[in-house]
C-alpha cells in the first residue's frame, strides 16, 4: 500500500465519520424533542435485550455441573425473563418504573462519588468528583420529586442527550483528524 493510498483511504474514513458523527447527532436532537417515544424504544429494546439474556441462563443452566448452580442459573433466566417481559410488552409501565430506578440510581451514586472524594487527597480532583456527586444528586433528586410525572422527559432526555454528545464527539475527533491529514498530503 502507497502512502496516497493510505492518505486517500485515512481521508475517506475521516470524512464517512464526520458525517456519521453529524447523523447521530441529528438522531439525538430528534430523541431530545421526542423523549416519551425515546423512552419507550430504550425500554422495548431493553426488555428484549433481557428475554435474550435468559434464553442464555436457561442454556447455560443444563450446562451446570450442581443442581445448586442449575437452580441459580434457572432462577435468574426466569428473573431476567419476567423483567424482560414486563418491558417489552408493556413498555410504557416500564418507563414509570425505570424512571424511579434511574433517580434513586443517580441519588445513590452522589453519595458514592461523594465517599470516593474525601477518600481521595484534596489535589487528586476532589472538586471534579464533589460536582459530579451535585450534579448527580440534584439531578436524581429532581427526577425523584417529580415522579412519576418524569417519566414524560427523564430516559428520553438522558438516552438523547448521551446519542447528541456520541455524535458531537465524533464530529470532534473526525474533524481533528481531518486537519491532522491536511498538512501530510502527498505530492501530486
Amino acid at each position: 500500500m502507497t502512502a496516497d493510498t493510505l492518505f486517500a483511504d485515512a481521508a475517506k474514513r475521516a470524512r464517512w465519520s464526520l458525517f456519521m458523527g453529524v447523523l447521530t447527532a441529528a438522531i439525538g436532537v430528534v430523541m431530545i424533542i421526542h423523549p416519551i417515544a425515546t423512552a419507550a424504544v430504550s425500554t422495548v429494546f431493553l426488555g428484549w435485550a433481557l428475554i435474550m439474556a435468559a434464553a442464555a441462563q436457561f442454556v447455560f443452566a443444563f450446562t451446570s455441573h450442581t443442581a445448586g448452580n442449575f437452580f441459580l442459573k434457572l432462577l435468574l433466566g426466569v428473573l431476567y425473563g419476567v423483567a424482560g417481559i414486563a418491558l417489552a410488552f408493556f413498555p410504557l409501565a416500564g418507563v414509570v418504573t425505570l424512571t424511579a430506578v434511574l433517580g434513586w440510581m443517580l441519588v445513590v451514586e452522589a453519595v458514592l462519588e461523594t465517599v470516593i472524594a474525601f477518600a481521595l487527597p484534596a489535589v487528586v480532583g476532589r472538586g471534579w468528583l464533589l460536582l459530579s456527586s451535585l450534579a448527580s444528586l440534584v439531578l436524581g433528586l429532581l427526577i425523584l420529586f417529580h415522579w412519576p410525572g418524569s417519566s414524560a422527559w427523564a430516559i428520553g432526555t438522558l438516552v438523547g442527550t448521551a446519542v447528541f454528545i456520541n455524535g458531537i464527539t465524533r464530529i470532534a475527533i473526525s474533524s481533528a483528524v481531518s486537519g491532522a491529514l491536511r498538512p501530510v498530503q502527498p505530492s501530486a
